[in-house]
């Protein structure tokens, strides 16, 4: 039987470009070449380049992005790695469901919603999940800091709606802070979220599927002494991540089942990682991550290792269930 040919594409538009570069590098090193040919593309602006093939570097060949080709080579599965845009906000999966070829993320219309954290919370409104309250400030429009504090109080947090890597998030606990803040907010994104800090541990849990069958990985608690998982704590190890998370039974099965609830509530395909604050025996969601890091120090897969998947299989499993 022929090898399908997989695209693992990462780079992107976004803050997090070097992130994603890692995080695709590592998702190309662990497919099964004995099932796949592995093509790695790196996109930048307008910039769509095939660099190598199977881990071994080539000559760049540009993609031809009428049918997504590239040195005559045609690819069956696209396996999205790029954090932010085009790839988590539903701009490379409305291209590749206009091409009819499957791919490894949610669809385009998910991924539009969920990638926007205030769009996400209003669309789970309705869904029977508990968040922070917030507030919405678009640039350009007038805010007032001292409703802003009357509304959630302080502590909050200032950040950009949508982007990752915690990009733009800023902590501030006076009101003089905020329009700072919210300017930083600015420079990733034209709409920002003032957010209620609530206090309490902060906990993540990624679910996929495999196959047609959703399988919830394992809990991770992030302990970090930064004012928040922040992108020091995430990237520079200023931060512990505890999986399975040391938390009482049934507080870990309220989580995994809210987890599937959200992922099938939205219509979610492929992986995704989602984040909550617990306080007390209240479970609080955070947000939802379309394309989570996978890097070797990720949360995802150290999940899977405790999960006790081999990374290889659990790759497999997200081509097999491309769509």
């Amino acid at each position: 039987m022929a090898k399908k040919s997989v695209a693992v594409i990462y780079g992107g538009n976004s803050s997090e470009h070097q992130v994603s570069i890692q995080s695709g590098k590592n998702v190309a090193a662990n497919l099964d070449r004995e099932r796949y040919d592995v093509y790695e593309i790196l996109i930048k602006g307008k910039s769509w380049s095939l660099i190598a093939r199977n881990g071994e570097e080539m000559e760049p060949a540009e993609i031809d992005k009428t049918d997504f080709s590239a040195a005559g080579v045609h690819f069956d599965v696209a396996f999205i790695m790029i954090h932010g845009t085009p790839g988590e906000n539903g701009l490379l999966q409305g291209y590749f469901e206009m091409l009819e070829i499957p791919f490894t993320t949610c669809n385009a219309f998910v991924s539009n919603i969920a990638f926007d954290k205030y769009s996400c919370k209003r669309f789970l409104d309705f869904a029977g999940v508990k968040f922070a309250k917030d507030c919405y400030i678009r640039k350009g429009r007038p805010y007032s800091p001292r409703s802003i504090v009357a509304q959630l109080g302080l502590p909050l947090f200032i950040k950009p709606t949508n982007g990752g890597s915690s990009f733009g998030v800023t902590k501030v606990k006076s009101m003089e802070e905020i329009e700072p803040a919210v300017e930083r907010a600015f420079l990733e994104n034209d709409a920002v979220m003032a957010e209620e800090a609530i206090v309490g541990r902060e906990v993540t849990n990624g679910i996929f599927t495999d196959r047609g069958k959703i399988v919830n990985l394992p809990v991770t608690e992030i302990v970090t002494e930064r004012e928040f998982f922040d992108f020091e704590a995430k990237y520079q190890g200023l931060s512990k991540e505890i999986c399975p998370a040391p938390l009482p039974p049934h507080i870990t099965e309220q989580i995994q089942q809210m987890t599937t609830h959200i992922y099938t509530f939205m219509g979610c395909s492929g992986l995704v990682r989602m984040d909550y604050i617990i306080k007390g025996e209240e479970i609080f969601f955070l947000e939802m991550n379309m394309v989570p890091g996978m890097t070797p120090m990720s949360l995802i897969p150290a999940q899977v290792r405790a999960a006790g998947i081999e990374i290889k299989e659990f790759f497999t499993a997200l081509v097999e269930s491309a769509k």
